[in-house]
Parts: structure tokens; sequence; C-alpha cells
């Protein structure tokens, strides 16, 4: 008796050709890919840090939420379904294949008696005669015919786009060309950051780890400037770059505005404006202290976060200080700077203090008028850098799928049969999708069959 057990082979097999395991892996891909829109990727803010719970935190961390893109269970998700779509597209495209290069040519009852788009004419001379006829009358109005003689009988057979059948799988093939350009990326690319202060140079940046990458040349911010909204927020933040190469400024890469959404490329890296801010090491900002009383003004060079001693015994602290005020106090723009002052036996003070409105200063009714009078930090721009080898095999996948797309849902394969035997002939029609659109084509064809005179 004939067993009908399957091997663990042939399940294996069915396992991975299964539509199931399909469809599985796109709902988890989906899934997995709102969690990484969801949760910031790569290095983590400190606000977002402080926001959620350690043990959340370590969780994340561990299963690679931070970096889903990159975790080994979604890499793996990838690998499954690109396994999945080659063993479905080796289960059936030999016979979608072989159903386009050899199409059924004679057409059986039982195939006649199926179809629903169908017409009949009499006709008054021989086969052989109504077989010409009808070959000249199918080539000009849908496509040359391949005749067939059977039974006494001929058949002609047209087709149109019979090659579309095949547009799934170059969606298939398009999938796996952009997991192979990810992967290239991946493994022959990088992705980082880096803080150039102006004026001065790297020659390296970053990685997600903390490692450095040199870059083979290096990159010089000549200028950074910033504009702001009337609220405060930033409205635009350029970086003036020049890359050099050997000490030399490269041709066509000397003082390049590079602003968000318009990077600069050089050697298959690429940088992205992504932030800034005032450099702290090293700057010092000035403090005008001037005694309401009268007297000779005391001028300080502070760093943030520095207290110093005044020569009545207060001390004062810069807090912090900023090129555009307008963000804390509405109204008022310019520089300013947040101060700490704290009088002998007395309760600190918290103010700002203007750069452009020295008369505000001057509303305080203390002892001592604070004024700010600048800083000599210089501005830094931060810069997310990319290289990617395989953007142009992305690219490419990208195209196919294009392609594959447009095949798949707007053509499709149109077959028209044509059965000549003694006294009469048949005409027969099927599309293998919308059906509707080709039954309007089929029927005003059908209209000039049945008017041959033949």
């Amino acid at each position: 008796m004939a067993t009908t057990e399957r091997s663990f082979v042939e399940n294996v097999w069915d396992f991975f050709c299964s539509l199931k395991l399909t469809l599985s892996l796109l709902i988890s891909l989906a899934l997995t890919s709102i969690i990484g829109t969801v949760l910031p990727q790569g290095q983590l803010p400190p606000e977002y840090v402080a926001q959620i719970s350690p043990a959340k935190l370590q969780i994340y961390s561990k299963l690679g939420f931070f970096d889903m893109y990159h975790s080994w269970w979604f890499i793996t998700l990838l690998y499954v379904f690109s396994l999945n779509l080659v063993s479905c597209s080796i289960k059936r495209l030999p016979h979608v294949f072989k159903f386009v290069s050899e199409p059924t040519l004679v057409l059986g009852e039982a195939s006649r008696n199926s179809f629903s788009l169908k017409q009949e004419i009499k006709i008054s001379t021989t086969p052989e005669n109504g077989k010409e006829s009808l070959n000249k009358f199918l080539g000009a109005e849908f496509s040359s015919p391949v005749v067939t003689e059977h039974n006494g009988e001929y058949h002609l057979f047209a087709q149109k786009s019979a090659w579309s059948r095949l547009g799934v799988y170059v969606v298939h093939l398009s999938i796996l060309v952009i997991f192979i350009g990810a992967i290239i990326g991946s493994l022959a690319g990088f992705k980082g950051y880096v803080s150039i202060v102006e004026g001065t140079s790297v020659n390296a940046v970053e990685n997600r780890n903390g490692g450095q990458i040199p870059l083979g040349y290096e990159v010089l911010c000549e200028k950074f400037s910033v504009d702001f909204y009337a609220t405060g927020a930033p409205k635009e933040f350029r970086s003036i770059l020049t890359v050099l190469e050997n000490g030399k400024p490269v041709p066509g890469l000397s003082q390049v505005k590079v602003i968000v959404n318009h990077p600069l490329t050089y050697k298959g890296i690429t940088f992205y404006q992504s932030s800034y801010g005032q450099a702290t090491e090293g700057s010092e900002h000035f403090i005008t202290v001037t005694p309401r009383a009268g007297g000779t003004p005391e001028k300080l060079a502070v760093r943030e976060g520095v207290g110093v001693t005044l020569k009545d015994g207060t001390q004062l602290k810069l807090l912090e200080a900023t090129q555009e005020v307008r963000q804390f106090a509405p109204g008022y723009s310019g520089p300013a700077a947040r101060l700490e002052i704290t009088p002998k036996s007395s309760a600190p003070q918290i103010f700002l203090v203007f750069k452009d409105f020295p008369e505000m200063n001057a509303q305080r009714g203390d002892a001592l008028i604070f004024g700010y009078d600048g800083t000599n930090a210089k501005m830094y721009t931060g810069l997310q850098v990319a290289k990617d080898p395989g953007v142009w095999v992305v690219w490419l996948g990208c195209t196919l799928m294009i392609i594959g797309l447009f095949i798949a849902f707007f053509m499709s394969h149109k077959r028209i049969w044509v059965v000549v035997s003694k006294g009469h002939a048949r005409i027969y029609g099927n599309a293998s999708k919308n059906q509707a659109a080709f039954e309007m084509q089929f029927d005003a064809i059908a209209d000039k069959f049945k008017q041959l005179k033949i």
C-alpha cells in the first residue's frame, strides 16, 4: 500500500514555500518596524533616558530595540523572508514559465465549454480558406496567431503580454536585490557622528559603539550660522565646510554650504547637517558689573558653571548663555546669560541679563547692575556621517520593484483562440486579470468577427 507520509525534508520545504509563512513574516516585519519608528534609534537622547525606568532601559537594550534594524532577530526575519521568497519562486516559477513558453495551442472541448467569452460565425468556404482569412483578421485586430491543424480543425492562437505573468517574480527579485544592497551597506558601510568647532577640522568620525573611523581626508568647518523664528525656534542652521586632501582644498569642495536635506558627499561618505551648539571648551563669557551708586565698572571673564567672587564679596555664577534668548524670554532677542547672584548674607537670585537690552538689566533695583557683553565661544556643527556602498544596489532593487508592480497590476496576459471547422468558426477569449476590461476589447473584436463574410 502506498504511503502518504512526507519526509522531514519535504515538510521543511513545504514550510518555506507556505503562503502562511509569508503573511506571518510580513506582519512581523511591519510590527517590528513600528517599534523602530516609535523608539529612538542609535545614541539615546539624555531626556529619553531620564524619562524611562532603568528596568525598561535594560530590557529594551538587551532586545536591541534601540538599534532594531541591526538586531539579530530583525536580521533573522529578513533572512527567513528572503528564503521564503526564493523557495516560493523556485516552486512556482517553472510552472509559470512553462505556461508562458508552451501555451495551449489546441483548444479541447472541455476548455471551450468553460469560456464565458465566445462567439460563432458560419463560413461557406473550406476550413483551409477560412483559416487564411481569419489569420489575417486576427493579426490585424489583436496579434499574429500560431496556426495548428488538429483532427480536421484549424486552431489559431494569439496572445499579448504573456510575460506579464512573471511580474510578481520581478517583485520577488527586487526585494532580494534590496536586501542584498542593505547587507552590502551594513557590512561595508557605517553610520557615525562628528562635531566640528568653527575654524577646526577633523579626520575621523565616531561610530555607534564609540570607536573612531578614519576618513582618509579632513573636513574643515569654516563657519557656522543659524537663523531663528520670532518664537526663538531655529529656522535654518548651516555649515560652511571645506574638504582638505594633504592640507589643500579639494577642487569643487571648498566652502560648501551644508544645510538640512542638502548634504556634502565625498568619496562615498555623506555629511548631513543634524545639530549645532556652542563650544564650551576654552570659551569665556564677559560680564560687566557696575555699582548703581557710581564707581568703576568691573569687567569679568567667566566660564559656564564656574563661580567668581566680586570685590564686595558677592558670589557670581554663570549658569548658561545663549546666542538667542527668544525661546527663554519672548519679546526679546539676541545673546543673553543666566546668572546666579548670591550677595553676602542673602539668598541666591537667578535672573537673565541681556546684551542688546542694557536698560532691562538696569531696571533691577539691586546695588549692582549686571550686563552681558558676549562671548569668545565658537559654534560647533553636529554632522551625521554615513557611508553606504550598497545604496545603488538598493536603488536598482527599487527600480525593479516599480517595474514589477507595474507589470503585475497594470498588465494582463490576454489570449484568443479561433477554431475553424467545416461550416463554422468559433472565437474564444481569456485574460489573466482585469477580465472586465478585456471583455470590452473582446466584444469589439467579436463584433467585427461576426461581420466577416467567409
